[in-house]
C-alpha cells in the first residue's frame, strides 16, 4: 500500500490557486443531515482483492480529483441497505393515505409514483441498476426478487414502471422538476426526488460541500472497488456531540469518481449509509436503456393526476405538526420560521411549525394505529427549561418536538438537542 498524505481543514483552503479554492468548496457535513433525513443507506459486500499500490496522493490533490471528474457515462450495480436504527418503513408511508398502502391498486397512488417507491431505500437491503449518458439520458432500477422497478430520464421525458403491479408515471422534464427535485435528479444522474442521492457520487456530493475548521479530511491508503484501484478520502467531525463518527470515501484512482460511500456512526456498530458499485463500466450504455413504452394494458398516472392525489392524501405532516418544514433542514437557513444554531457536524436546525402546535394526544384518533406505534417505538420523552417534548431518534438524525410547537433537528445526539432548546427558551 502506498503512504498517503494528509491534511486537516483549517478555516481556508491551502495554498492560492484557483482549483485548490474550487474544490475547498466539497467539505462540510450538513448536508448529512439532510441525506439521512431524506432516508437512504447503503451497505454492500464488497468483494476486495487487496490494497493497491498506488502513487502517493494528498487530500486536497484528491479533493481536487473529485471536483473536475467530469464522467457523465456509466452503467453499472449498486447495492444498497439501510441501518438507521428505525423500524421497517414498508408499506408505513402509504398506510397514511386514505384507502389504504400505495400500492393496493390505486387507492393510494400509483405504486409506480417516484415520490413513493424512492422511500423503500429507507431500510432494508436493495440492489440497483444504474446508467447514464450526459445529463439528459439516465436509468435507475430497483431489482426485486420477482420485479423490477425502473425510473427513466430520456429528453424532457420522465416515464417510471413498476413491473409488479403492472403501473406507470408519466411527466415532462418541467412537471419532474416541479415535483422531484429536477435539479438534484440531474446532479445525482437520474431523476429521483430532491435529496435522495442513490449513488455514491450523489452522496459524497452531499458531503463534500466546503471545507471549515470543524472537519478533518485525511487519505487513508487505498482499496478495490468493483475492480477498480481507488483512494480512500476519511472525512470526520472535530466537534463533539455529532451522531457522525466518520464518511469513507473511494474514489476511483482514474477516473475520481467516487465508487463507495461509508458513513459510521460515532457511538460505533455497523455502518448507517454505505453505498458501492459491485460492477461499474463507464463506457456509453445502449441507447435502448433510455427508451419506455408502457407494455399493453398498463395503468398510466399523469404527473398532474399525482400530484392532485399528494395534495388529497394524508401525509406525515398532518400526523406530526411542522414535519414538512422540517424537510427544509440545516441546510437552508434562509428558510422562514427556520434558523440554525451552531455551525458544521454539530448545527441543528430550529423550527418553529405553523400554528406552534405540538404532537397530537393519542387519544384523539387523529393518528393510525401503524403509525402512533412507529411514532412510540421513535420517541423519548424529555424536559428541560424549554419545558417538555419528544425526542424522535435514529442512529443518525434526531429531532426534539417540543410540546409548544418547536422542532430542533440535526446529526447530534439527544443531549445536544435538549441543550440546543434550552439555550434557545
Amino acid at each position: 500500500m502506498a503512504p498517503n498524505d494528509s491534511a486537516e481543514t483549517n478555516g481556508g483552503t491551502r495554498g492560492t490557486a484557483a482549483g485548490r479554492r474550487k474544490a475547498a468548496r466539497y467539505i462540510v457535513p450538513v448536508a448529512v443531515a439532510g441525506v439521512a433525513a431524506a432516508t437512504i443507506g447503503l451497505v454492500p459486500a464488497l468483494a476486495s482483492s487487496g490494497d493497491p499500490d498506488l502513487p502517493k496522493i494528498s487530500a486536497q490533490e484528491l479533493i481536487e480529483k473529485i471536483a473536475a471528474s467530469d464522467t457523465e457515462q456509466l452503467s453499472g450495480t449498486v447495492k444498497i441497505s439501510t441501518d438507521l436504527g428505525i423500524p421497517s418503513l414498508g408499506g408505513l408511508a402509504g398506510s397514511f393515505a386514505p384507502g389504504g398502502a400505495g400500492g393496493d391498486g390505486g387507492k393510494g397512488g400509483s405504486s409506480a409514483d417516484p415520490q413513493e417507491r424512492m422511500t423503500e431505500l429507507a431500510s432494508g437491503t436493495h440492489t440497483l441498476r444504474i446508467a447514464a449518458d450526459g445529463p439528459d439520458k439516465q436509468r435507475l432500477s430497483i431489482l426485486d426478487n420477482t420485479s423490477e422497478y425502473s425510473l427513466i430520464h430520456n429528453g424532457d421525458q420522465v416515464w417510471a414502471y413498476d413491473s409488479k403491479s403492472d403501473q406507470a408515471y408519466h411527466a415532462t422534464e418541467k412537471q419532474a422538476g416541479e415535483d422531484a427535485g429536477r435539479d438534484a435528479g440531474k446532479k445525482s444522474g437520474h431523476p429521483v426526488p430532491e435529496g435522495v442521492p442513490t449513488t455514491p457520487k450523489a452522496l459524497a456530493e452531499e458531503v463534500l460541500k466546503a471545507a471549515g475548521p470543524t472537519t478533518s479530511v485525511t487519505v487513508d491508503g487505498t482499496a478495490q472497488v468493483a475492480g477498480r484501484d481507488a483512494y480512500k478520502l476519511v472525512v470526520k467531525p472535530k466537534q463533539s456531540g455529532s451522531t457522525i463518527g466518520s464518511v469513507t470515501v473511494a474514489v476511483d484512482a482514474k477516473s475520481g469518481v467516487p465508487l463507495k460511500f461509508t458513513l459510521l456512526p460515532a457511538a460505533g456498530g455497523k455502518a448507517v449509509v454505505d453505498a458501492g458499485f459491485t460492477e461499474v463500466d463507464f463506457a456509453k450504455p445502449d441507447a435502448s436503456l433510455f427508451t419506455f413504452t408502457p407494455p399493453k394494458g398498463t395503468e398510466v398516472t399523469e404527473a398532474d393526476d399525482a400530484k392532485a392525489q399528494h395534495k388529497a392524501d394524508k401525509g406525515l405532516g398532518d400526523l406530526i405538526p411542522g414535519a414538512d418544514a422540517a424537510q427544509l433542514g440545516a441546510g437552508e437557513p434562509g428558510a422562514k420560521n427556520t434558523k440554525v444554531i451552531g455551525e458544521g457536524w454539530s448545527a441543528i436546525a430550529e423550527i418553529t411549525t405553523p400554528g406552534a402546535t405540538g404532537l397530537p394526544s393519542k387519544a384523539s384518533g387523529d393518528v393510525p394505529a401503524e403509525a402512533q406505534q412507529f411514532l412510540d417505538a421513535l420517541g423519548d420523552k424529555v424536559t428541560g427549561k424549554f419545558g417538555s417534548g419528544t425526542v424522535f431518534k435514529t442512529r443518525l438524525v434526531n429531532a426534539l418536538m417540543t410540546d409548544d410547537g418547536k422542532v430542533y433537528v440535526g446529526a447530534v445526539t439527544k443531549d445536544a438537542l435538549v441543550k440546543a432548546a434550552n439555550s434557545a427558551s
